[in-house]
C-alpha cells in the first residue's frame, strides 16, 4: 500500500474515525501500524489531495470532525425517586448491545441494575451516586448519565446536569408530577438543557399518561405535547402510535426487543389524529415555519414535523413528551430514537468559559475539537487505582501520555491513563475529544476545577452547591482506626461538595453536615464497609443559623499598651438585615469619607466581620443575611496594625448584635406525603403537633397527597411515625425550602440549651 501510495500522482491521507478516537496516517506511516489499525473495527475512510493546501486540509479536517460529533448525544436521565430511571437505563443499554441481559433494580437474583453498582445501592434499591455510561444506536454514540431520585443526593443530579447537553425527565404515569419531579426540572432550567419528558409505568393500575401531561404543562410549566399515543393502558397496554410518522409501533420477544411497526389500528385513528393535530399546534406556536404551513393549510409531512419539534426543543422552548413502560420493556427505542432526533449534538449548545486573562470576560467555547484544549472535572471518586476524574471535554482533545494544565491550582499534569466509564466498569482509551466525558487516573484536583493546555486560562462556570441542613457527631470506636477515619472523611469531602465535615470548638467532637439523615446514614455506612471502621454517631442536630432583624449603631475602640508596640484601632459604623431575596448572605461596605482609617487595614476589617459573623451570640451558629457598613473610625500611626482592626471589629459586631434584636433561623422542608385517604385526617392531625403548614392536598385515586411546610427539626424520627400511623402504606419526601424564625418559646427553649450545654463543657 505505502509503495502504490508513493508511485502515485496524488498523496493518499487516511483518516480512521473509530469511535472517539482519530488517527491521521500519511503515506510514510508504517504498513504494519496502517493495517492492524484498519483491521481495529469500524471506521471512514476519507481521500485528500495531495495538491490540497493547508487550509483546504484544514477545512476537510473540521468537516470531518463536524460530522462525527453531529453523531454524538450526552443526555442524563432524572426523575423523583422510584419513577424508573435505573430500569429505563438498564433497558438502554440491553438495547443497544451494551450489557447481554437484564437485571431488576430491586431483582431477586441478588445482582441489581447494572448502573447501581455499589452494595448500598443494591440492598437499598435505590441510587445513591451517579453512574456514567456510553452505547451505540443507530451509529450514533450515546453518552448517559443515570442520577438519583432521593433529594438527599442531589448534588449528584446538579453536576450531572451542569456538564449533559440534553436530558430525559422521567414521570410516573400514577404518581405524577411529585416534588422531586419540580427540583429537578428546576435543576434543568438552571442549567439550561433541552429535554424530553418519558411517561413510565403505563402498565400500572391507575396509569394516566394525559393527567400527566397536564400536570407537567400546571407544575412544571411545559410547553409541552405527546409525540405518542399508548395502545390501551394498564394490564391491556400493548403498544404506542407514533404520532410525527403516524405509526404503531409493537415490543414482541422475550425482553421488548423486536419492534414490529403496523399502521395505526382502527380503534384509536380518531384519537391519533387528534393528538397529532394537537402537537402541531403546539409546536406551531414557538416554531415560525411550522406556524406559517400550519396557518397556510399546507400539508405537513413527518419530516416538517420532525425538524420542527428538533429546533424547538434544542431552543428550550417545547418539550416533546414520550410513552411506555420500560419495566414491560415497551417504548424504550422509540426514546432512543427521539433522543437522535430531537436533542442536541455537543455543537447544537452553547457553552461559555470565564477569561481569567481579562478579568473573567465572557468567552464562548466553539465546541471544536481543533481548538485548545478546555475540560471541566465535574465528579471525583476514589477507584481501585486511585482517584478518578470524571472530566466533560468542551473543546480540543485529550491524549494518554499529554500534560495538561488546572487553571484553578497552576499546576501541570500529566495523564497517565484515559479510559470511558461503564458503570464501574472502564475501558481504555488513546484520546477522547470535545464533547466526550471519560475519565483519568492520577491526578489531584477538586470538583470543579477546570483543565487547559496551558494556551488559555478559562474556568468554566461552578455549579450551584446547596448547603447541608443536618449535622451528626462521629467518631471512631477504636482510637487506632483514627487514621483510617480522618482518610474516609476526607475523601468524602473530596467526592460530595455536599457533605461537610468541622470541629465543634466547644466538645471537640467531629461534626458531619449534609442533606439529610439518609445521606449521613449513608457516609457512616460507607465508613464502616468501605474503611473498616466502627463509628459512633450522636443525635442527629439541625444547622440553625442566626440573623438581625433591625439596624444596630457599633463604636468600638480596641486600645492595648503592653511595653512595646500597643494595638489601636477604633471603627465606627452600623449593621443591618440585608434586603428580602438577596442572593448574598453577608455584605460588607466602606463608606468612610476620608483617610480616618488607612485603605491597607479595610480587608482586615472586613474579615473581622466575617470571622465574628461565623458565630452569633445566640446559640453559636453562624449569622447570615446580615449588611455590616463602615462609616468612619480613627488609627494610629504607630500602634494600628490589621490584627488591631481585625480584632475591634470582632468586638464592635459582639458590642451591636444584641442591639439588632437576633433571631433564629431554622430550616424548612417542603414534605410531601402519599397516604391512602382513610388516614387522612391523622396524618393532617401529626403534620399540625410538628408545627407544620399544609399547603396543598390534592386525591388521587384512593390516596391523597399532602404537601407541607415543616421546621426540619420536628421531622426526625417521621418514617417510623408515618408507617405506624397508615399501617406502613404511607410514604413521604422531604426537600429543604429556606430558613425562617423560629417561635419565640422555641427561640428561648434553644437559647437556654445552648447556655446549658456551654455550662456543662
Amino acid at each position: 500500500m505505502a509503495r502504490s501510495a508513493k508511485s502515485a500522482a496524488t498523496c493518499l491521507l487516511y483518516t480512521l474515525c473509530s469511535g472517539i478516537q482519530t488517527t491521521l496516517f500519511t503515506p510514510k506511516c508504517p504498513p504494519k501500524t496502517l493495517i492492524a489499525t484498519l483491521l481495529a473495527g469500524n471506521f471512514h475512510l476519507r481521500y485528500f489531495s495531495a495538491g490540497s493546501s493547508a487550509a483546504r486540509l484544514r477545512e476537510e479536517k473540521e468537516a470531518m470532525w463536524k460530522e462525527s460529533m453531529e453523531k454524538v448525544r450526552n443526555i442524563g436521565i432524572s426523575a423523583h425517586i422510584d419513577s424508573g430511571k435505573t430500569t429505563l437505563t438498564e433497558r438502554v443499554l440491553y438495547y443497544t448491545g451494551r450489557i447481554h441481559e437484564i437485571h431488576e433494580v430491586r431483582g431477586k437474583d441478588g445482582v441489581g441494575a447494572k448502573m447501581d453498582s455499589m452494595d448500598l445501592e443494591r440492598e437499598k434499591g435505590i441510587t445513591i451516586q451517579s453512574a456514567a455510561t456510553y452505547c451505540t444506536w443507530k451509529d450514533y454514540q450515546v453518552n448517559i448519565i443515570d442520577t438519583p431520585g432521593h433529594v438527599d443526593f442531589t448534588i449528584e443530579v446538579e453536576r450531572a446536569l451542569r456538564v449533559l447537553d440534553g436530558a430525559i425527565l422521567v414521570l410516573c404515569s400514577v404518581g405524577g408530577v411529585q416534588s422531586q419531579s419540580i427540583t429537578v426540572d428546576r435543576q434543568m432550567r438552571r442549567y439550561e438543557v433541552p429535554r424530553l419528558a418519558f411517561i413510565n409505568k403505563l402498565d400500572r393500575m391507575g396509569a394516566d399518561p394525559w393527567k400527566v401531561l397536564d400536570q407537567a404543562r400546571a407544575k412544571l410549566r411545559h410547553h409541552s405535547a405527546a409525540v405518542q399515543v399508548p395502545i390501551g393502558l394498564e394490564d391491556d397496554f400493548q403498544g404506542l402510535v407514533d404520532l410525527v410518522n403516524l405509526k404503531a409501533y409493537y415490543f414482541h420477544g422475550s425482553n421488548g426487543e423486536k419492534v414490529v411497526t403496523e399502521d395505526v389500528p382502527s380503534n384509536i385513528e380518531a384519537l391519533a389524529m387528534e393528538k397529532r393535530r394537537e402537537l402541531i399546534e403546539v409546536v406551531s406556536e414557538v416554531d415560525e415555519m411550522l406556524a406559517e404551513a400550519f396557518l397556510n393549510d399546507d400539508p405537513i409531512t413527518s419530516t416538517d414535523l420532525e425538524e420542527a419539534i428538533r429546533r424547538a426543543t434544542i431552543a428550550r422552548k417545547f418539550v416533546p413528551v414520550f410513552m411506555g413502560s420500560a419495566f414491560k420493556n415497551k417504548g424504550v427505542q422509540p426514546l432512543l430514537d427521539g433522543v437522535l432526533s430531537y436533542l442536541p449534538c455537543p455543537t447544537e449548545v452553547s457553552n461559555h468559559a470565564l477569561d481569567q486573562t481579562k478579568d473573567e470576560e465572557k468567552v464562548t467555547l466553539s465546541g471544536n475539537p481543533t481548538g485548545p484544549l478546555v475540560a471541566l472535572a465535574f465528579k471525583l471518586e476514589e477507584g481501585r487505582f486511585g482517584q478518578l476524574t470524571y472530566l466533560r471535554i468542551y473543546e480540543g482533545i485529550l491524549r494518554k501520555g499529554d500534560f495538561m494544565v488546572n487553571v484553578n491550582t497552576g499546576k501541570k499534569i500529566k495523564i497517565p491513563r484515559l479510559v470511558r466509564m461503564h458503570a464501574n466498569e472502564m475501558e481504555d482509551i488513546q484520546e477522547a475529544h470535545a464533547g466526550q466525558i471519560v475519565a483519568v487516573f492520577g491526578i489531584d484536583c477538586a470538583s470543579g476545577d477546570t483543565f487547559t493546555d496551558g494556551s488559555v486560562r478559562y474556568t468554566m462556570t461552578s455549579m450551584n452547591v446547596p448547603e447541608p441542613v443536618m449535622s451528626l457527631a462521629v467518631s471512631p470506636v477504636s482510637k487506632d482506626s483514627g487514621g483510617q477515619f480522618s482518610k474516609a472523611l476526607n475523601r468524602f469531602q473530596r467526592e460530595d461538595p455536599t457533605f461537610r465535615v468541622g470541629l465543634d470548638p466547644e466538645s471537640g467532637q467531629t461534626i458531619i453536615s449534609g442533606m439529610g439523615e439518609l445521606h449521613l446514614d449513608i457516609y457512616v455506612e460507607r465508613i464502616r464497609r468501605e474503611y473498616k471502621v466502627d463509628a459512633t454517631v450522636g443525635k442527629p442536630r439541625v444547622n440553625f443559623r442566626e440573623t438581625v432583624t433591625q439596624r444596630a449603631e457599633f463604636d468600638y475602640l480596641h486600645k492595648k499598651q503592653s511595653g512595646g508596640q500597643g494595638q489601636y484601632g477604633r471603627v465606627i459604623g452600623f449593621v443591618e438585615p440585608l434586603p428580602a431575596g438577596s442572593p448574598a448572605k453577608f455584605e460588607f461596605e466602606n463608606m468612610m469619607v476620608g483617610q480616618a482609617i488607612p485603605s491597607g487595614f479595610i480587608p482586615a476589617i472586613e474579615k473581622g466581620f466575617k470571622e465574628a459573623a461565623n458565630s452569633g451570640s445566640l446559640i453559636g451558629h453562624p449569622v447570615e443575611n446580615i449588611r455590616v457598613v463602615l462609616t468612619d473610625g480613627a488609627s494610629h500611626a504607630v500602634d494600628s496594625s490589621e490584627l488591631a482592626f481585625k480584632l475591634a471589629s470582632i468586638y464592635a459586631f459582639r458590642q451591636c448584635y444584641s442591639a439588632a434584636r437576633p433571631v433564629i433561623l431554622e430550616p424548612i422542608m417542603l414534605v410531601e406525603l402519599k397516604v391512602p385517604t382513610e388516614f387522612q385526617g391523622t396524618v393532617t392531625g401529626d403534620i399540625n403537633k410538628r408545627k407544620g403548614m399544609i399547603v396543598g392536598n390534592d386525591q388521587e385515586n384512593d390516596d391523597s397527597v399532602i404537601t407541607a411546610h415543616v421546621p426540619l427539626n420536628n421531622m426526625f424520627g417521621y418514617s417510623t411515625a408515618l408507617r405506624s400511623m397508615t399501617q406502613g402504606k404511607g410514604e413521604f419526601t422531604m426537600e429543604y425550602i429556606e430558613h425562617l424564625p423560629v417561635a419565640q418559646d422555641v427561640q428561648t427553649q434553644l437559647i437556654n440549651t445552648h447556655k446549658a450545654a456551654k455550662g456543662t463543657s
